[in-house]
């Protein structure tokens, strides 16, 4: 019984390692379980439990880290950014 526990446990901190790293990649928590699932095989149910509890262990970060993804344009604003600017610009 206690290898069934400390595989568990290790695969909750694998969960958690990985959601650390979709973060750095500025993720949102479906797109987090989207990529975990497609890449690492996680059940979206457990990468959006980890990730719910995290949230509640860490308010005050998740809820700046949502403030500044909002502020952050999208590829498609980055693009139209661009050619707007390039639009302006005589080469």
């Amino acid at each position: 019984m206690g290898d069934h526990s400390s595989s568990q446990a290790s695969y909750i901190h694998l969960v958690h390692h990985l959601i650390e790293e979709c973060i750095v990649f500025n993720m949102g928590k479906k797109e987090c379980m989207d990529a975990l699932f497609k890449h690492a095989n996680i059940n979206p149910i457990i990468t959006s439990t980890v990730w719910k509890e995290l949230e509640k262990e860490n308010k005050e970060f998740f809820e700046a880290y949502e403030r500044r993804r909002k502020e952050i344009p999208t590829e498609k604003e980055t693009a139209r950014r661009i050619r707007d600017l390039l639009s302006r610009t005589k080469i």
